[in-house]
């Protein structure tokens, strides 16, 4: 099962606010990335990059460019609910 995208919102701190097309919302932490790959690192090292983030076409992911992305169930089962 995908949970599809509906919007991305870059946050201060490195984190991203993603809501779903089901109507969730959940905070994710962008910052633990670099520590399992070295490409994140532009993420926090370029200014402007972090904040350029969109939602991909269809909604299964997001992207910053063509070497970063994250899909829409890493988003999901890796976000933290908001309440």
């Amino acid at each position: 099962m995908f949970y599809k995208v509906r919007k991305v919102q870059a946050r201060p701190n490195h984190e991203l606010l993603v809501s779903f097309m089901n109507g969730e919302e959940k905070i994710y932490h962008v910052a633990p990335l670099v520590q399992k790959w070295k490409s994140f690192e532009q993420l926090l090292s370029t200014s402007g990059l972090f904040e350029c983030v969109k939602v991909d076409m269809g909604g299964y992911g997001i992207s910053w460019n063509d070497d970063l992305d994250l899909s829409c169930n890493e988003l999901y089962h890796n976000g933290v609910s908001v309440v």
